[in-house]
């Protein structure tokens, strides 16, 4: 069973390649509206992925994530 789905998978990720190979290979020039586009949303993606790993030091280090303390 691991092998049909280790087959599977890397036919999948063949396929895949061989999309994204030709894709790149074609000399059609991107138009300047899709580089801006592409650009912002780098740079959105990687504020978001900033601030959520800020999020995740900051409730370490004051200690929300501890679990809740019962006192009896």
């Amino acid at each position: 069973m691991r092998i049909a789905i280790s087959i599977g998978l890397l036919a999948l990720l063949l396929a895949v390649g061989t999309y994204a190979y030709e894709g790149l290979t074609v000399d059609a020039p991107a138009p300047t509206y899709a580089v801006i586009v592409f650009t912002i949303g780098a740079v959105l993606l990687a504020a978001v992925g900033v601030g959520l790993i800020g999020l995740l030091f900051y409730s370490s280090r004051r200690g929300y994530d501890e679990p809740p303390h019962i006192e009896r």
